[in-house]
């Protein structure tokens, strides 16, 4: 099935919110902090509006609602108030007649601010007597544990006890399209705001926050999407709601749309972590305990941090049977950037650190690095380290592995690496992999649902709305395929609405890879109700049938007698008869407990597991790494549309290929130093290796046709696989990433 939003895209007929155009409509622009940390003493901005076709300026004392919101804890400053606590704070926001004058009037506002002293460290904002960069709350934002046995005790019966310590950096999530969004102020007071953005109903309450408006009097809806990654969530909603004041004191639409130093000034980042990683080996090669600790840097925003430390923690020793685990982790205020949600939740980062350490380990036992995970992973029914019985789902790791290693040839690889030693062409050979299981979903950060409304007109045509949103991920292709199959409906008579929160329920974020699970599950719920609906006038028209009757190549056929009728006739029958075919469908996750104390219980209510080899060469005399081959192989359920699976995998390892070589935000004293995508370095068509996917289908009684999860897996394992093969090369361990050829280089002098 070809996708049913690619026409549109690659033809330019798709509007992105920037695309949007309104009668009389302004253009907005923001002032931006100049200080990652000051006290704002006076703001003028007199001057700003005298300036030709400046229309209006807003400040923090112009904010009609809640000047202090946030996804979990209000702490994201619509506009800054008395402080500015990151460089991507924003003071006041300029509404004018054209772009330019918007921009220009910004520059004319005058800040008078007294500089303070950041805190840029997470290490050094967590110590006692550390400066607070919330005044009267800690700088811890939140933390957690997680205890299995005792480590202490086993460590001391180990033969082997191996220590190393990793960190990696900020990332920008690099979208082609910057924020934008377009704010329209409705005749009887309400708003609606026009955007690209993840999850419109964050957007929906942000902005009613902020406009002392109800949730009924805000309307969200979606514009196409230009990349999102995770990173259009809380700082386009933000943004939405700063448009959306514009518009209700101008009565005229506003819009903004961002510049990329602007984006990447003010947007969140994926969490910078330092991991603490000590474990014991037996005699026999199996690991008798691990201890891990996690520090994330969150900026001055909470955000997202609860979560993306959460999932790490709770699969800290990876997917290994270690009967004794022990993990701390915390996230903490500073006055960097802040960070929020990126593609994988804080997995990219524990996998990079996890997965080098294991072959660590592997090292210290003297065994193959893939002898050594065999004889440690966990096998079906095993006890994970939050004490979950892994029985209700296949548990592949051993099966994914083998796959991917056996079509990449790892015997032969491993053994040609150079260790140090350059090849004939004076480049170092090297081949890794990395292994790693991930909850499916929210699980127990959260409630699972979904909901999905499918509409069959007269004519036999469908209208779908679902509850989780296109991200650009295909998701509206996986919806459409699931309908058509159950009602047989033809995909180009399918038209999938753009997410509107006045048309459809709250049905959570889109992230954690739960698109498919959870709106493909609705979506079947949804069709369950209209084949029930159908059936009454079905037996009227082609008799009654014992098994039901069968939806195909817009056809309805009773299995029991084989006589048939178009769809669109039986559809028309119905209306005639007013039965009509509209439905509400809804999913519920499986009921998962937690106990956040001590970190117990199931956390998720099914995993995926995941194995990615790739081989490299460096060269010695310029520290220059290139991947040559990945090999991915995922456990996915099952794949509802394979060739986009396969693009999932594609694009997932050319960005997994950006944070192990070559991502990395520099702040310097707060301040960020490459503010564009010429000095922010992301891979190229040229960097992309050879790539080959494999899926293994095991299928999971909880998703819609056995389906699972595979965006952020493919994402996670990278970091790790190319560090391995880089050490396998050079006989030198990474333990940052990214790990760049600079960094390479130095290593080899």
């Amino acid at each position: 099935m070809k996708r049913v939003d690619a026409y549109e895209k690659v033809t330019g007929r798709a509007k992105y919110a920037c695309d949007l155009v309104f009668e009389g409509m302004l253009h907005a622009a923001p002032l931006h902090s100049a200080h990652p940390s000051a006290i704002i003493k006076k703001v003028d901005t007199s001057k700003a509006l005298a300036h030709p076709g400046v229309v209006d300026v807003i400040t923090a004392k112009d904010v009609p609602g809640k000047d202090v919101i946030g996804n979990l804890i209000a702490d994201h400053q619509v506009l800054a108030k008395g402080r500015v606590r990151y460089m991507g704070d924003v003071v006041a926001m300029v509404a004018a007649e054209t772009p330019q004058a918007a921009r220009e009037g910004a520059s004319l506002i005058e800040v008078d601010y007294e500089a303070l002293e950041p805190v840029l460290s997470p290490a050094e904002a967590v110590k006692k007597g550390a400066t607070q960069v919330h005044e009267g709350k800690s700088n811890v934002v939140t933390s957690f544990r997680l205890r299995k046995g005792d480590t202490a005790k086993a460590l001391k019966k180990c033969k082997h006890v191996v220590e190393a310590r990793f960190s990696t950096s900020f990332v920008e999530h690099a979208y082609m399209e910057p924020e934008a969004c377009v704010a329209l102020p409705e005749p009887d007071g309400s708003v609606t705001v026009h955007g690209g953005m993840q999850h419109p109903f964050t957007t929906r309450r942000f902005v009613a926050a902020a406009t002392g408006l109800p949730l009924s009097r805000v309307r969200i809806i979606q514009a196409t999407l230009g990349g999102g990654f995770g990173g259009k969530d809380d700082t386009i909603s933000i943004i939405c709601a700063r448009v959306a004041i514009l518009a209700l004191r101008t009565k005229r639409p506003v819009k903004v749309v961002y510049t990329r130093e602007e984006s990447i000034r003010e947007s969140y980042k994926r969490h910078p972590m330092e991991f603490a990683f000590k474990a014991g080996i037996d005699g026999r090669g199996r690991i008798g305990a691990m201890e891990v600790d996690i520090t994330a840097d969150s900026g001055p925003i909470c955000s997202t941090s609860p979560f993306v430390i959460w999932r790490p923690t709770v699969q800290c020793a990876g997917p290994y049977a270690v009967p004794n685990v022990r993990c701390d982790s915390r996230a903490a205020y500073t006055n960097n950037t802040f960070t929020g949600a990126m593609r994988g939740f804080g997995t990219p980062q524990h996998v990079f650190a996890c997965e080098s350490f294991v072959d660590m380990c592997a090292d210290a036992a003297g065994m193959d690095p893939y002898e050594f995970r065999k004889k440690n992973f966990f096998k079906q029914g095993a006890t994970s380290h939050t004490g979950q019985r892994l029985a209700n789902h296949k548990v592949s790791i051993d099966e994914v592995t083998k796959r991917a290693l056996e079509e990449f040839g790892w015997k032969k690889s491993y053994k040609g690496c150079a260790r140090g030693t350059p090849g004939k062409d004076d480049l170092l050979y090297g081949a890794g992999f990395a292994c790693s299981f991930r909850g499916v979903s929210l699980g127990a950060e959260g409630k699972d649902f979904c909901a999905a409304i499918v509409n069959v007109q007269p004519d036999g045509s469908a209208v779908l709305d679902v509850g989780v949103s296109e991200n650009g991920q295909g998701l509206k292709t996986a919806m459409t395929a699931i309908l058509c199959e159950e009602l047989g409906v033809d995909p180009a008579r399918v038209e999938f609405k753009d997410t509107d929160t006045s048309a459809i329920p709250d049905s959570g974020p889109t992230v954690a890879s739960r698109g498919t699970i959870v709106g493909g599950n609705a979506v079947l719920d949804a069709c369950a109700k209209i084949n029930e609906r159908m059936a009454p006038v079905l037996r009227d028209l082609i008799g009654a049938s014992r098994k039901g009757y069968e939806f195909k190549g817009g056809r309805i056929t009773n299995p029991s007698n084989r006589k048939s009728i178009a769809l669109e006739k039986a559809a028309a029958a119905c209306h005639r008869r007013h039965v009509f075919l509209d439905a509400l469908g809804t999913w519920h996750g499986p009921h998962v407990s937690f106990d956040e104390r001590n970190g117990h219980g199931d956390a998720y209510f099914t995993y995926v597991y995941g194995c990615q080899a790739c081989d490299l060469t460096v060269d010695p005399k310029t520290g220059r790494v290139r991947v040559l081959r990945v090999v991915a192989a995922h456990e996915v359920g099952r794949a509802i549309n394979p060739q986009m699976a396969a693009g999932q995998v594609f694009g997932g390892i050319a960005m997994g290929l950006g944070f192990a070589l070559m991502e990395r935000i520099e702040h310097r004293e707060g301040v960020i130093q490459n503010l564009n995508l010429s000095t922010y370095r992301i891979p190229r068509s040229t960097d992309a290796p050879e790539m080959t996917a494999i899926f293994v289908e095991n299928p999971d009684p909880a998703g819609p046709y056995g389906a699972k999860s595979l965006g952020e897996p493919v994402n996670e394992l990278m970091g790790a696989a190319v560090a391995n093969a880089i050490y396998n090369a050079t006989g030198k361990r990474f333990f940052r990433a990214p790990m760049t050829s600079a960094d390479v280089l130095a290593s080899m002098r």
